[in-house]
C-alpha cells in the first residue's frame, strides 16, 4: 500500500523549526511529507525565539529548506493533510490565492487541516474560522475573533477537521492530537 502524503505549507520566513520538525515527525510516522511553497525553490527559513524583557518574538536567519512543490500544481486528492506554518511567511500567503482555494477545497472534502503559530492567518483568511474554536500565537488571536472564530489558550485546539496550536512550544501537544487523528 502507497504511504500516504502530507502537505506543509510555507515560504520565505517561514519558521524554520516548525518545518523541519513537521517533515521530521511526519516521515518518522510513515508519510511522505511535501513541502510547498510559491516556488519549487530553495526558501529562507527564519528562528523566532522569546527574550526575556521583549514583549514578543525576535527573529533571526534560519536554515535554506528545499520546497518540493509549487503551491499551484497541487493537486488536493493527493494528500490526506494540509499544516500551515507559522512565522512571517502566512502575511503574505494568506493574500496567494491558489493557496486560499487549495485550503477551501481541503476543508470542503473534509480533509485534516493543520495550523500553527501564524499560519492561522491562512486559514482564517480563506474563510475556514468562523464558529471555530482555534487558538494560535497569541498576538494573532485578535485576527481569529474579527473573523468569526472563538481564541482558545490551549497549547492546541482541535474543531471538527482543524487541529491549531499556539508556537513551536505547542509540538507535543499540537502533534499528539494530530497522530491521534491522522493514521499512515
Amino acid at each position: 500500500m502507497p504511504k500516504k502524503k502530507v502537505l506543509i505549507v510555507t515560504d520565505d520566513a517561514g519558521e524554520s523549526y516548525e518545518i523541519l520538525y513537521a517533515k521530521h515527525r511526519f516521515e518518522e510516522a510513515g508519510f511522505i511529507a511535501h513541502i510547498a511553497a510559491t516556488q519549487k525553490k530553495r526558501l529562507n527559513g527564519v528562528i523566532h525565539d522569546f527574550y526575556p524583557g521583549w514583549n514578543t518574538y525576535i527573529e533571526k536567519p534560519g536554515y535554506l529548506i528545499q520546497a518540493d512543490v509549487a503551491i499551484r500544481k497541487v493537486k488536493p486528492n493527493d494528500y490526506v493533510a494540509m499544516l500551515l506554518i507559522g512565522g512571517r511567511a502566512p502575511e503574505f500567503l494568506r493574500h496567494h490565492e491558489p493557496l486560499l482555494k487549495l485550503v477551501r477545497e481541503f476543508d470542503r472534502k473534509g480533509k485534516w487541516l493543520f495550523a500553527i503559530c501564524h499560519g492561522i492567518q491562512v486559514l482564517l483568511a480563506a474563510g475556514i474560522g468562523k464558529g471555530r474554536k482555534l487558538t494560535c500565537y497569541e498576538n494573532v488571536r485578535f485576527e481569529v475573533a474579527s473573523c468569526g472564530g472563538k481564541w482558545s489558550r490551549k497549547q492546541s485546539q482541535v474543531d471538527g477537521n482543524l487541529i491549531t496550536a499556539q508556537t513551536w512550544e505547542s509540538h507535543p501537544d499540537f502533534y499528539r492530537h494530530i497522530f491521534l487523528h491522522l493514521r499512515p
